[in-house]
């Protein structure tokens, strides 16, 4: 599977390449108040990826980090469930105390 993925990775980048070689030409993007700015395609195409990228992660930022809290808290749960687990097992396992001897 490995090496299916690896052929599938090369194949993408060779792709992707080849679309970066054949698109050189330089374009220009006009925003508000006359600002220009004017680089080739892929440079663009890959900055606006990388923009999009960032933004996404940025909005998973929260969940993620929600999950993470939660996690936590149910391992902290379990860790306190096992210790009273095994204090049940000892208590069990300890013989109980002879009934009334009085001095």
């Amino acid at each position: 599977m490995k090496f299916i993925s690896k052929i599938f990775w090369i194949l993408v980048f060779f792709a992707f390449f080849s679309f970066a070689l054949k698109n050189d030409q330089i374009v220009t993007l006009q925003y508000f108040w006359g600002y220009e700015l004017s680089a080739p395609l892929v440079v663009l195409l890959l900055l606006f990826f990388v923009v999009g990228a960032v933004f996404c992660l940025l909005a998973m930022a929260p969940t993620v980090f929600r999950h993470r809290r939660d996690i936590s808290r149910h391992q902290k749960t379990i860790a306190s469930i096992e210790q009273q687990r095994l204090a049940e097992k000892e208590a069990i396992k300890r013989a109980p105390a002879p009934d009334g001897i009085d001095h």
